[in-house]
This record gives C-alpha cells, sequence and structure tokens, in this order.
C-alpha cells in the first residue's frame, strides 16, 4: 500500500466518520423532536380526559335534574288538571 493510497484510506475514513456524527446528530434531533412531540401529546390526553371528566359530570347532573323535573311534574299535573277543573266549574256554575 502506498502512501498515496493511505491517505485516500485516511480521508474516505475521515469522511465516514464525520458522516457518521452528522447521521448521530440528525438522530439525536429527531429525538429530541420525537420527546416534545410525546410530552405534547400526554398533554392534550390529560387536558381531554379532564374534559370528558367535565363532560360526564354535567350528564350525570342533566340526568338528576331530568329526573327531579319527571317526579315535580307528576306531582304538580293532577293538582293543575284539578285547579282547571275547579276554576271551569266556578265559571260555568
Amino acid at each position: 500500500m502506498g502512501d498515496q493510497e493511505a491517505h485516500r484510506l485516511s480521508s474516505l475514513l475521515k469522511d465516514i466518520r464525520d458522516n457518521q456524527k452528522l447521521q448521530l446528530d440528525r438522530q439525536a434531533e429527531a429525538l429530541a423532536l420525537q420527546r416534545e412531540y410525546y410530552a405534547l401529546l400526554r398533554q392534550q390526553t390529560e387536558r381531554h380526559e379532564r374534559i370528558q371528566d367535565r363532560a360526564e359530570n354535567i350528564q350525570a347532573k342533566g340526568a338528576q335534574l331530568m329526573t327531579v323535573a319527571r317526579k315535580t311534574l307528576f306531582l304538580l299535573l293532577p293538582i293543575v288538571t284539578l285547579l282547571i277543573v275547579y276554576v271551569s266549574w266556578l265559571i260555568l256554575r
């Protein structure tokens, strides 16, 4: 192996080393971006879970309200009907 070939081989090895270092740097940047994306995704997931919990609570309160409204309707409807009949009887009497 001549001096020129050794120099060429050394140059090629340096290029390979530089390219590998560049590739490792790019991979590190890609990993950093993936970590940021994962952190953002985790925050959004937690936010969606909180919103879902609030929505479930609102639905539960709405169901309770509807139950109270139904019970009130069943209580008031006969009373209102009796009052209408009584007022009609008073008017037509």
